[in-house]
């Protein structure tokens, strides 16, 4: 068993010896701490998916940054890290599927409200050599300008939004409740990737706003666009699989109905319906990881949505909505297509344990009458036995008989008043009788020696 971990702050003597998890898992709650982020701040956060990249690959590319050549592999053991790096920093957190990088640095000039389509990748403190060699395929890349500005006047705001994504149409959302009654901020976004690969959000909050706030705020935003980019990653495998579960259904349509009509032989029909069985067997193996990671994902971008607490702004629709209308949709094909597929397993199942049933019956019928066969073979041969047995008792007699007539006349040579004909005839019933005797005696033996066994 292993011991305890040293770090736990227990009293000695006071509780039972820990498990060996306890610490870890008491733990996890701290593992990615919210960052505590001061306005105004640009937020850069590239995820990409980690599927063939080692920690010591992405240990590799953390330290090409400034300052941070002494980092070793180990420190990257907690999937979590955040590296300070002068006036900015960057958190490294890596998850089952994807990395996320996420740099926070002070709002370059001329990208604070107001401003009117502003660049915001080219003012990226790390430069574009390290982003584009960060290991991974890109799945979303976020940035987020977190401004000053009063939400009081959510039409305002809106309109410097407007103007701010460069008179696109946006989205918006007032943001939790402050003290006063009102939101204690507002988001906005056009949901459009632009030329350099980003999507921009901008979050409207009052000067007096907590970090810890911003933190929090920033952090269910970055969140919402990983999740549900993530999210829908089940969406191109579930259109390929359409057809292939329609052929599939088509096919079983045919082998049921074949089935019912027993226009073919149940061999073949149970050999079509196994591969059939096989090509589902395949497709889940390959689908079902995926469909219910998208129902996972799905779940937290709702649960993220929910904790920023919308309000709608007057003539737009707000962050859910947007996502809302147009993933729900998508969640609802992955989900059909993963509850078709399971159906489609179920039914061959029942239509295989159907025709196994009729094969197995079909079976029993042929081994009764192999049966039945071989019982009146069986008599049969009991039949020429007895008669076979009834030849040789005449034939024992026989030479019984002969050897006491042989017996008879030496005796009579011998000068015996016999005539042994006579006495041979007279011997003849009792000499048939005893044969029979005896063999009845050996059946008998025979018999009582098998029974024992």
């Amino acid at each position: 068993m292993p011991a305890p971990a040293a770090s736990a702050p227990q009293a000695e003597g006071w509780l039972p010896p820990d498990d060996a998890l306890r610490v870890s898992l008491h733990d996890e709650v701290h593992a990615r701490p919210p960052a505590r982020i001061r306005l105004p701040a640009l937020i850069v956060q590239v995820v990409v998916l980690n599927a063939g990249v080692s920690r010591d690959a992405e240990a590799a590319h953390l330290r090409r940054l400034p300052g941070q050549q002494a980092l070793a592999a180990q420190a990257l053991a907690g999937n979590f890290v955040h590296l300070r790096l002068g006036g900015h920093s960057l958190r490294w957190e890596r998850h089952t599927e994807f990395t996320r990088y996420t740099l926070t640095q002070p709002l370059p000039e001329g990208c604070a409200l107001g401003a009117c389509d502003p660049d915001l990748l080219p003012a990226c403190a790390v430069g574009a050599d390290w982003l584009r060699a960060i290991p991974g395929r890109t799945v979303a890349a976020v940035a987020l300008a977190l401004v000053h500005g009063d939400p009081a006047d959510a039409q305002a705001v809106v309109g410097l939004a407007q103007r701010w994504f460069g008179g696109r149409t946006i989205v918006a959302s007032q943001l939790g409740r402050s003290a006063a009654g009102g939101s204690h901020s507002i988001a906005a976004t056009d949901f459009r990737l632009r030329p350099d690969g980003v999507v921009h959000l901008l979050v409207v909050t009052p000067a007096e706003t907590t970090r810890t706030r911003v933190g929090r705020v920033a952090q269910r935003l970055l969140d919402v666009e990983t999740y549900r980019l993530m999210a829908l990653r089940g969406l191109p495998p579930a259109r390929a699989l359409a057809p292939q579960l329609q052929d599939a259904e088509a096919t079983l349509a045919t082998l049921t109905g074949q089935i019912e009509s027993g226009q073919e032989s149940d061999p073949q029909l149970l050999e079509r319906l196994v591969a059939l069985a096989a090509r589902l067997e395949r497709a889940a193996a390959e689908h079902d990881y995926r469909f219910a990671a998208t129902r996972a994902y799905g779940t937290l971008v709702t649960d993220r949505l929910a904790e920023l607490r919308e309000t709608a702004v007057p003539g737009t629709q707000t962050l859910g909505e947007f996502l809302q209308r147009r993933m729900l949709p998508a969640l609802a094909t992955v989900t059909a297509a993963r509850e078709r597929l399971a159906s489609l397993s179920q039914r061959v199942e029942r239509a295989s344990a159907l025709l196994r049933t009729r094969v197995d019956i079909a079976t029993e019928l042929q081994n009764q009458q192999l049966l039945a066969k071989l019982t009146r073979g069986q008599q049969m041969q009991l039949r020429l036995q007895t008669t076979v047995e009834g030849l040789s008792i005449a034939a024992i007699s026989y030479y019984v008989v002969s050897l006491l007539l042989y017996v008879a006349k030496a005796a009579e040579s011998a000068g015996l008043p016999l005539d042994p004909e006579l006495a041979v005839g007279v011997l003849i019933p009792l000499v048939l009788w005893g044969v029979w005797r005896t063999t009845r005696r050996l059946h008998e033996r025979l018999l009582q020696r098998h029974g024992g066994e």
